[in-house]
């Protein structure tokens, strides 16, 4: 709050569909660019992108080019990540096992923070044009980059009850914009039991009266679905290279991996000033 005074508003006041809908009337038009800059995801048109995301609030049909795959992919594997959030934790992805037995805890997640940016790889996705001109046509000409992230997700045989209660693991919606979008992409297989992401199509656009005043962050999984129908849940599954773009105020979760880590990639995109808190999880940008 002291940093941004503006985020106190948007905090309370975007959950709520008038004010929301009220500061979608806001945005400002889109100016073509008259030379088309080429993507690495081919001639996919963010216009028609865009458009899906408007309807369902999620477009699944992107992938990265192998060799970009790869080379994130081999990234995460050689460079260590922070378990849980905590820097205290350092390991190696390959090592989760042996870093549970030294730290003695359940670690069900491991983030790369900043050191991401020392990816050509991964600075060459955050740059592409297709993502930032699908983000200008779905949230307004204001759009902007706002963080890249990647992490792990372990499977573990130690999670408690307290480790699976965690909103991440329910669904939920995020605030940390008025107006947002991301961009995620499966840099290893993922499956059924590799922890699949889930998102309810088209709960962008509509929100229960309950959903709207209440502060909590997770809902359970029943309560959701009954009203906005479990046929609209969609698990995405996919090889490496696979990716999404979805309204993250719309209901999602993350499923724990059961049996093989997750490798993912996000890219997100807002239209406020970004914050120094960049960093899925951190206080400050160190």
């Amino acid at each position: 709050m002291r940093e941004n005074p503006a985020w106190l508003p948007m905090f309370l006041l975007a959950r709520l569909m008038p004010f929301r809908k009220a500061h979608w009337l806001t945005a400002r038009r889109v100016v073509q660019d008259k030379i088309a800059t080429p993507s690495i995801f081919g001639d996919l048109q963010a216009e028609a992108i865009a458009a899906e995301l408007r309807r369902t609030g999620i477009f699944s049909g992107l992938t990265l080019p192998r060799p970009i795959q790869e080379e994130i992919a081999r990234f995460g594997h050689e460079t260590p990540c922070f378990g849980n959030f905590d820097r205290r934790l350092e390991f190696l992805a390959g090592d989760h096992a042996e870093a549970e037995r030294r730290f003695g805890r359940t670690i069900l997640s491991g983030h790369h923070y900043e050191q991401i940016m020392q990816c050509p790889a991964a600075l060459a996705v955050q740059q592409d044009p297709l993502l930032l001109n699908v983000a200008r046509h779905y949230l307004g000409g204001e759009a902007r980059l706002i963080t890249t992230r990647t992490w792990w997700s372990f499977p573990t045989r130690n999670a408690s009850d307290a480790d699976l209660s965690r909103a991440s693991f329910k669904f939920h919606f995020d605030l940390d914009d008025w107006r947002m979008l991301k961009f995620f992409f499966y840099l290893s297989d993922v499956d059924a039991t590799s922890g699949p992401h889930v998102f309810l199509r088209g709960s962008h656009n509509r929100r229960r009266l309950k959903h709207q005043l209440t502060l909590l962050v997770g809902h359970a999984a029943e309560e959701v679905l009954a009203f906005y129908g479990e046929e609209n849940a969609i698990t995405l599954t996919g090889q490496a290279g696979s990716g999404f773009v979805e309204d993250p105020f719309g209901f999602h979760m993350g499923t724990l991996a059961k049996e093989k880590p997750r490798l993912m990639m996000e890219v997100g995109f807002g239209v406020s000033k970004p914050s120094k808190r960049r960093y899925h999880g951190e206080p400050v940008v160190r």
